[in-house]
C-alpha cells in the first residue's frame, strides 16, 4: 500500500470505530481548555478531569486565577504532577492574558506558544478545539501510531505533524486527531501491542 492508500484506509476504519468523538478533557471555554491541556502533561485525562473542577470552582477565568496565590493553585493541582511548575505557568499565563490580550485567550499559534507552559501541542489543541483553526496536534499516541503505520519516519513530533498533515485532509484534522488518540489507547498501546489483533496495524502496520 502507498502512504496515501494507508491514510485512506485509516480514515475509513477510524470512522467506523469512532463515528463520534469529543475532547476528553472537561472544559467550558478556551481558558479552561487551555488550563486543562496544560495540566494533562505527564498526567492522565481521567486524573485531570477529577482535579480541574476543583480548580475551576475557585477560578475559571484569568481574572479569578490571579486572585489565588500560586501555592493555592499548587495545592489543588498536586495530584496531576509537576505541580510547582504547572501552578506557576497557570498563574503567569493568566496574568499575561489579562495584560496583553484583554482577558481573552489568544487565537494565534505564535501568541499561544508565548504563554508560560504552553508548547506547540497544547497551543495546537486550543487552536483547533476552542477556535476551529487549522491544526493537527500530535501527542505521544499519534506519534507512535503514525510511525507504526509507516506514515512518518518517527524522528520527532514536528516531522510527524508535517507528514500527517500531508496525508490526511485538512477538513478531517479536528476529528481525526482525537480518533487516533482514542484508537491508540484502546487498540494500539505502547506496550503489549499485538499486531494481529489491531484493526489497523494488521492491515497497514508493522511490529513494534
Amino acid at each position: 500500500m502507498t502512504k496515501k492508500e494507508k491514510a485512506n484506509f485509516i480514515i475509513k476504519k477510524l470512522e467506523e470505530i469512532y463515528p463520534e468523538v469529543t475532547i476528553p478533557l472537561l472544559h467550558k471555554d478556551p481558558f479552561t481548555l487551555l488550563v486543562s491541556v496544560l495540566l494533562s502533561a505527564q498526567c492522565t485525562d481521567k486524573r485531570v478531569n477529577q482535579i480541574s473542577p476543583l480548580l475551576f470552582a475557585r477560578a475559571d477565568s484569568p481574572e479569578k486565577m490571579i486572585r489565588l496565590k500560586m501555592e493555592e493553585i499548587e495545592n489543588i493541582i498536586r495530584p496531576c504532577g509537576l505541580a510547582p511548575a504547572k501552578s506557576k505557568a497557570i498563574w503567569n499565563l493568566s496574568k499575561i492574558i489579562i495584560e496583553k490580550h484583554r482577558g481573552n485567550v489568544p487565537q494565534s499559534l505564535i501568541e499561544l506558544e508565548e504563554l508560560p507552559g504552553v508548547g506547540h501541542k497544547t497551543a495546537s489543541v486550543v487552536l483547533i478545539q476552542a477556535f476551529g483553526k487549522n491544526a493537527f496536534p500530535v501527542d505521544t499516541h499519534i506519534h507512535r501510531l503514525a510511525t507504526r503505520w509507516g506514515l512518518t519516519s518517527g524522528k520527532n513530533v514536528i516531522q510527524t505533524e508535517t507528514d500527517c498533515k500531508k496525508f490526511f485532509p485538512e477538513m478531517l484534522w479536528k476529528k481525526l486527531h482525537l480518533q487516533i488518540i482514542y484508537f491508540g489507547r484502546e487498540f494500539c498501546r505502547a506496550r503489549g501491542h499485538q499486531i494481529e489483533k489491531c484493526p489497523i496495524c494488521n492491515v497497514v502496520g508493522k511490529r513494534g
